[in-house]
């Protein structure tokens, strides 16, 4: 009889290590699972938060256009004066790094399009006159005027030319210069 109880037991023993051993296991297996969702919900957030910080950068540093205004039309200094602030949340900017470009369409006998471009280098205060010779900081929340040359790109009749305003590093502005059947000092394109 001592026998018989003694086989009994190490049946016994032999069902529960195999149990702990399969219990070991699946915990073992719940674990790297575990750690291979949260390293890859971690990369999933810095991807989202690197999207997030570089749009936010192109959206926020802009240029938005209060108004332009045809300032000389006279030819070879034909310019326009434009009224402006950096878009909100904008960070503090250099004048000098804001850039433009206006585009006109080919006129005939031309096959090509002109383009007229600069910097708002000169831009001052609203209460200045636009055409300041150093580089400025540009603060949000502040409004400030330009004057931009287009004599490559002069206010013509009945054209609508193409403004593309850039910032180094940040986003781009695009407007429509209308002109209207009789471009003349004063007149708002804008």
């Amino acid at each position: 009889m001592k026998n018989e109880i003694n086989e009994n037991n190490d049946e016994l023993a032999a069902i529960g290590i195999g149990a702990m051993i399969v219990f070991i296991a699946l915990i073992l297996v719940a674990a790297v699972a575990a750690a291979v969702i949260i390293q890859t919900a971690e990369k999933l957030q810095q991807n989202a938060q690197a999207a997030g910080d570089d749009t936010q950068e192109q959206m926020s540093t802009k240029v938005t256009l209060i108004s332009t205004v045809v300032q000389d039309i006279a030819v070879g200094t034909e310019s326009l004066f434009s009224t402006f602030e950096l878009a909100a949340g904008s960070q503090p900017i250099l004048s000098s790094d804001i850039g433009f470009t206006v585009i006109c369409p080919a006129v005939a006998p031309a096959t090509t399009a002109s383009f007229a471009d600069g910097s708002f280098l000169g831009a001052t205060i609203h209460t200045g006159n636009g055409e300041g010779t150093v580089a400025i900081t540009l603060d949000p929340g502040t409004t400030y005027v330009v004057s931009i040359s287009v004599a490559n790109c002069p206010p013509t009749t009945n054209t609508d030319n193409a403004m593309v305003i850039s910032v180094t590093g940040g986003g781009n502005t695009y407007e429509s210069l209308q002109y209207g059947s009789s471009p003349a000092v004063g007149d708002v394109v804008v």
